[in-house]
C-alpha cells in the first residue's frame, strides 16, 4: 500500500467516523467559522479550565477534507494547554505550506499533508484550526 493511499483511509476513517462531533450543553465556549469559497462551516466548542483545553467538540458542514480535519484537530488538542495548541496551529499551517511536520502527539494529522498539492482545498483543511486559533484568541479566556 502507498502512503498516498493510506492517507487517504485515514481521511475518510474520520470524515465516516468523526471523533467528538457534537455539541456540549453548556460551559463552553464557541466560535462558529465558515469558508464562502466552497461552503463549509463548523462551529468548535471547547470547554478550558486552568488553561488546559479539557474536551473539545465541532458541528459544521462541509467536504471531507474540512470535516476529517476537525475530527483530527479536535482529538489532538484535547488535554493540551493554549500554548501546546498555539505550537500545534503553527505546525499545521506549516504542513499546509509542504514543510515535513511531524505530529508525534496526533500522528493521523499528517494525512493532510498531501492537501497542499491543491491550494483550493487548504482553506478546507484549515478551516477547523482557524476555528481554534479564534477561540483560543479570544479575549475570554483571559477570564478563565
Amino acid at each position: 500500500m502507498q502512503l498516498d493511499d493510506l492517507y487517504r483511509q485515514v481521511i475518510m476513517d474520520h470524515y465516516k467516523n468523526p471523533r467528538n462531533k457534537g455539541k456540549f450543553e453548556e460551559g463552553a465556549i464557541t466560535v462558529d467559522l465558515n469558508n464562502p469559497t466552497c461552503g463549509d462551516k463548523i462551529s468548535l466548542q471547547l470547554k478550558v479550565n486552568n488553561g488546559v483545553v479539557e474536551d473539545a467538540r465541532y458541528t459544521g458542514d462541509g467536504c471531507s477534507i474540512s470535516m476529517s480535519s476537525a475530527s483530527m484537530m479536535t482529538a489532538a488538542v484535547k488535554g493540551k494547554t493554549l500554548e501546546q495548541a498555539k505550537d500545534m496551529i503553527a505546525r499545521f499551517s506549516e504542513l499546509m505550506l509542504g514543510k515535513d511536520v511531524r505530529f508525534d502527539d496526533y500522528e493521523d494529522i499528517e494525512a493532510l499533508s498531501g492537501v497542499n498539492k491543491f491550494p483550493a482545498r487548504i482553506k478546507c483543511a484549515t478551516l477547523s484550526w482557524n476555528a481554534l486559533r479564534k477561540v483560543i484568541d479570544e479575549e475570554q479566556f483571559n477570564k478563565l
